[in-house]
């Protein structure tokens, strides 16, 4: 499947944050699929089973750590590459959504330049 025609699901809180990060990839010719808490992305990924999926880390009631655990260990979904997007970018923080289990990391607030390169690369491996 070519990278461009890849669904990428968004779960992000942060609707500002959703819509940026939907627009700047569905230029590239991406779909985005979004959604606003972890119980909704975990329903999204079910019934369409993404490409990729970028997680914020700091969701409410269920943060990223534990969302990106429950979706790693879902039938059908254990293959799918979870990136984190956050805001978390003290010492550690990276080495600490990578151990959760995050396929990779990406910090914000993005770069809209580079993050369509970004997603290509975690697509392409």
């Amino acid at each position: 499947m070519p990278a461009r025609s890849a669904r990428i699901l968004y779960i992000e809180d942060n609707s500002e944050n959703r819509t940026l990060v939907k627009r700047v990839l569905e230029a590239e010719g991406y779909t985005v699929l979004e959604a606003s808490n972890a119980r909704v992305g975990l329903a999204q990924a079910l019934a369409n089973h993404p490409d990729l999926i970028l997680m914020d880390i700091n969701l409410p009631e269920v943060d990223g750590y534990t969302t990106t655990a429950r979706l790693k260990a879902t039938p059908g979904l254990q293959g799918v590459k979870v990136v984190a997007l956050t805001a978390n970018v003290m010492k550690g923080d990276r080495e600490k959504t990578l151990a959760a289990g995050c396929d990779g990391y990406i910090q914000k607030p993005i770069d809209v330049d580079q993050l369509p390169r970004q997603i290509a690369r975690f697509l392409e491996t």
